[in-house]
């Protein structure tokens, strides 16, 4: 068997409603400054929605533009941050031979079609053959009851050059978590160099909230941090666009691109949710990567959305692993299948200012550790995909 080769993070592209690239939203979290959030535009819902984006400076072709939704734009936008951040934009060669693992939602509904077909729907004489004539002609090629997941990475293709292999996940946060997970693998085993992964979400869309209230989980009313919103909790839905390059560590040193951390281990799973089993779960996976901690220079983010009992059974093991603890979702909002990568983003920044930010709740536990060179990030989704992974500092 050959030796599985280092796997390092050369590039981060993020959005999030802290603003656009890394730096904008470390630093708001760095300095403690209060959560952006709108609680009046889709009321009684609490969203995080994105700040003004000059889409130009990464999807220069109006035409291009105008044939995505938001999330797609937000994806590859962010994308276009990650390939710029590594050093590749614009580089053919390297993103002829450039891998893609895309984590994508369902695509977002057209809700003025949609509500148009509906009221036009109680006037008609013939409802089926209004449904369909409406169908056939409001609906744009690209679009037929929501967007493909699949078109993320083709525009991605088309506006930045990416022509590597391409594989896009749908899952919720379970996709984030593994679309990184089988990029690091692939990597490590040979079978890839780089590869850009990554995702997209727009949870400030009525159709989204209305999905999610048929399980009773976004957060309404009155903002609270994500530890700190009660026995029922709830999930503040966010815009953001988050992707990652992963590199063989021998394909960047060749290139002379530094790295932001080394991926050394990611651990991916499921249960059923019955009482017990997130916990099982998570003490299962933190034995995989428990031998591989400096415990006087370690921290944990915390990617728990605020929703009960996911978030109280993930704070009680992180209690029990006695770490420093700092959550991202108060801040930054919930982008499902976007959230994992963002807070490997965010922990990247971590490990670039040896520190964590401020405290975000009553759940954000101890100091940061001197001298921070591993970070723990979590992933317990609103439904499904638990995992855990360890980044280092390269020295």
């Amino acid at each position: 068997m050959t030796e599985r080769r280092e796997v390092w993070i050369t590039g981060v592209g993020l959005l999030t409603c802290l603003g656009e690239g890394l730096e904008a939203t470390w630093s708001h979290l760095e300095r403690g400054d209060p959560p952006v959030y709108d609680d009046q535009g889709f009321a009684p819902y609490i969203v995080h929605p994105l700040p003004p984006i000059n889409l130009d400076k990464q999807i220069p072709k109006k035409s291009d533009q105008r044939q995505m939704e938001p999330w797609q734009r937000f994806g590859v936008y962010a994308a276009g941050l990650a390939l710029s951040d590594a050093g590749i934009v614009g580089n053919a060669e390297l993103l002829d031979r450039t891998d893609m693992i895309i984590a994508a939602g369902g695509g977002e509904r057209d809700v003025e079609a949609d509500s148009a077909i509906l009221t036009g729907l109680r006037k008609a004489a013939n409802p089926g053959a209004f449904l369909n004539e409406r169908l056939m002609s409001d609906l744009r090629p690209t679009l037929f009851l929501a967007q493909l997941p699949n078109l993320l990475a083709g525009n991605i293709s088309i506006v930045h050059g990416v022509l590597g292999s391409s594989r896009t996940f749908l899952g919720e946060e379970a996709a984030g978590l593994d679309a990184v997970r089988i990029a690091q693998a692939r990597i490590a085993a040979g079978q890839s160099e780089l590869t850009l992964v990554g995702g997209a979400y727009n949870g400030t869309r009525w159709d989204v909230l209305l999905m999610f209230e048929l399980s009773a989980a976004p957060l309404k009313d009155k903002f609270a941090p994500v530890w700190d919103r009660g026995p029922h909790g709830g999930i503040a839905l966010a815009g953001m666009g988050a992707f990652v390059v992963l590199e063989s560590s021998a394909h960047a040193r060749a290139r002379g691109a530094g790295p932001y951390a080394r991926i050394s281990c990611i651990c991916s799973d499921r249960n059923l949710r019955r009482e017990g089993e997130i916990e099982a779960t998570l003490r299962r996976q933190w034995t995989t990567i428990a031998a591989k901690i400096d415990r006087a220079h370690v921290a944990i983010i915390s990617g728990a959305a605020g929703l009960e009992p996911a978030t109280a059974a993930e704070l009680r093991v992180l209690k029990e692993i006695g770490l420093p603890v700092r959550n991202t979702g108060t801040y930054i909002g919930h982008g499902v299948d976007t959230q994992f990568v963002a807070n490997l983003g965010i922990a990247c920044a971590a490990l670039e200012h040896g520190k964590l930010f401020a405290p975000t709740g009553t759940g954000d536990l101890g100091e940061s550790p001197p001298a921070l060179s591993q970070i723990i990030v979590t992933n317990v989704g609103n439904w499904r995909g638990e995992g855990l992974a360890l980044i280092e500092r390269v020295d």
